[in-house]
C-alpha cells in the first residue's frame, strides 16, 4: 500500500511539546451563531498546558547556566507544572522536588513519583483560600538548604508566560486571523500573562477575558476555601497587568463541575476542571458578543486526573450535595 501522506518525526518526546490542534465546537453552543474554537493544550505529552512553560523555563534556565549537571530543581505545584517539570527532569537526568498540597490530584501525585520526582506535602493552610502561601515558604527553606538548586519559579519568572508567543502564534496560524476573544483560565497568571503579550507582540485586537475561580484573591480581595485545583489563588499575581485584560468572569466550584460535564456531552471532550470553568465563563458572556464573533477557548488539561471527584456522582453529592 502506498502512503499519500508522510508524518514529520519527532526527534524525542520533548519535541512533541507544543502544535496542539484547535478545535471548532459547533455543538457547546448550537443556539448562538458565535464562532466558538477550543487550542486543546490537554494534548500536550502530560495532558496540560504547563508542558510549554516547563519546557520553556528549563531550556533558558540550561542555556544561561542557571541549571547545570546535578542542580536539583525545586518548585511548588497543585500538578500540571509539576507532572511537566517530571517528565522534563527525567529526560534530562535531573533531580527534582516538588512541594505540594493536599489537593493535589491522588492521580497526578503517582505520576509524579514514576517519573521520579520528590514529593514534599505541605498540609498547613495559609488562611487565604488555599496552600500556596505554605508551598513557597516550604520552597524557600529548600533553597537555602541544598546547594546547587534552582527554582523554576512559575510565579514570577518571565521565560514562563513567554511560552505563549508561540501557542497564540500556533492560533492565529490555524484561524487564519487573530481571534476576537481569548478565554484564559488563572492561576499563577503565566498563562494569562503569556497570552496578553502575545496579542500586543501581534498588534492583535483580541480581548482577553481571564476566567477566576471564586474565592481567588487575584481579582478580588474576599478569600474562600475552593475545592478544584488548579483555578485560581490564594495570593495575587506578581504576572497581573490588569490593563491587558478586557473582562475577568469569576466561576464557582460548581460551575466548573457543570462546564465540564457539558464540554463532555456536547464535545467528547473530557477535560480538567479549569475547562469546565472556561466553559460555563463563554456562556455568561455569550450575550455581550456580536452574532459573528470568533473565540478561542484555552483548554489547558486532560480530565483522567478528576474521574474520582469532577466526574464521580458521589464525589459531587458528598461536596455539592443537591446544588448540581
Amino acid at each position: 500500500m502506498q502512503l499519500t501522506q508522510r508524518k514529520q518525526q519527532a526527534n524525542n518526546i520533548l519535541s512533541c511539546i507544543g502544535n496542539t490542534p484547535l478545535v471548532k465546537f459547533d455543538r457547546l453552543f448550537p443556539q448562538s451563531a458565535v464562532a466558538i474554537f477550543g487550542k486543546l493544550e490537554l494534548l500536550n505529552p502530560g495532558g496540560s498546558i504547563k508542558d510549554r512553560s516547563a519546557l520553556h523555563v528549563v531550556r533558558k534556565a540550561i542555556a544561561a547556566g542557571k541549571i547545570k549537571k546535578d542542580t536539583v530543581l525545586i518548585e511548588s505545584t497543585s500538578g500540571n507544572m509539576g507532572i511537566g517539570l517530571a517528565r522534563i527532569c527525567h529526560y534530562y537526568g535531573l533531580p527534582l522536588i516538588l512541594v505540594t498540597d493536599p489537593h493535589i490530584n491522588p492521580l497526578a501525585e503517582k505520576i509524579l513519583s514514576t517519573f521520579r520526582a520528590q514529593i514534599i506535602k505541605v498540609d498547613q493552610h495559609d488562611g487565604h483560600g488555599g496552600y500556596l502561601n505554605t508551598r513557597l515558604q516550604k520552597v524557600n527553606e529548600l533553597l537555602h538548604e541544598i546547594p546547587n538548586s534552582f527554582w523554576p519559579d512559575q510565579y514570577h519568572n518571565l521565560d514562563s508566560p513567554a511560552a505563549h508567543q508561540q501557542t497564540f502564534a500556533e492560533i492565529v496560524n490555524d484561524l487564519g486571523m487573530a481571534p476576537d476573544y481569548l478565554f484564559v483560565p488563572t492561576s499563577t497568571c503565566g498563562t494569562l500573562r503569556g497570552f496578553a503579550d502575545a496579542v500586543e507582540t501581534f498588534g492583535a485586537s483580541t480581548k482577553i477575558i481571564a476566567v477566576d475561580a471564586e474565592g481567588s484573591v487575584i481579582f478580588k480581595e474576599q478569600a474562600k476555601a475552593r475545592l478544584i485545583p488548579g483555578m485560581g489563588a490564594s495570593r495575587k499575581s506578581h504576572f497581573l497587568k490588569i490593563q491587558q485584560v478586557h473582562d475577568v468572569v469569576h466561576v464557582s466550584d460548581e460551575d466548573c463541575i457543570g462546564g465540564c460535564r457539558h464540554l463532555l456531552d456536547r464535545e467528547s471532550i473530557l477535560a480538567g476542571g479549569s475547562s469546565g470553568a472556561v466553559v460555563k465563563a463563554i456562556e455568561t458572556y455569550l450575550p455581550k458578543m456580536a452574532a459573528d464573533a470568533t473565540v478561542v477557548a484555552i483548554i489547558p488539561d486532560n480530565g483522567e486526573r478528576y474521574l474520582d471527584s469532577i466526574y464521580s456522582e458521589a464525589w459531587v453529592n458528598k461536596h455539592f450535595p443537591a446544588k448540581l
